[in-house]
């Protein structure tokens, strides 16, 4: 079985939606979380709303914090463009990226929707690299 951690400081836009896509793509048996080091009171409203629009309900999700357990147990653990002002989690075990993306906090939607599909894309990648690490992980939709 394979886990894979998405983490941003607020668990409001960037992580949520990637996770959302991962549990959508995964192979079968993955294990999908998203947290944050200092949780929003809630998601970014404009991210809930670009997701909707590709068939993901976000509207019930909250901005949780990352457990140390559950950093020490991932396999990826996939930051979202820290950058040097913030607090960023670090990875304890596993494959640690950093992926270089905007926070969606204060954009418009046209540009919320460009990070969202750059994260797809991402996350695409990242499922048909795991797919091909893990053969034997036949099938679609991860756990949370």
């Amino acid at each position: 079985m394979v886990s894979i951690a998405f983490v941003c400081v607020h668990n409001a836009g960037r992580s949520q939606m990637a996770a959302a896509f991962a549990r959508t793509l995964a192979p079968q048996g993955t294990t999908v979380i998203s947290g944050g080091t200092d949780p929003a009171p809630q998601l970014n409203p404009t991210v809930v709303q670009v997701m909707l629009e590709k068939g993901t309900d976000l509207r019930t999700i909250s901005p949780r914090k990352l457990g140390y357990d559950e950093a020490m147990a991932a396999d990826f653990f996939i930051t979202m463009g820290c950058s040097p002002e913030e607090a960023c989690p670090a990875g304890y075990r596993g494959d640690t990226r950093d992926w270089d993306l905007p926070d969606p906090k204060g954009k418009s939607l046209d540009e919320v929707r460009a990070i969202r599909d750059a994260i797809e894309a991402r996350v695409r990648t990242l499922v048909d690299e795991i797919a091909h690490k893990m053969p034997a992980a036949a099938g679609k939709g991860g756990s949370r």
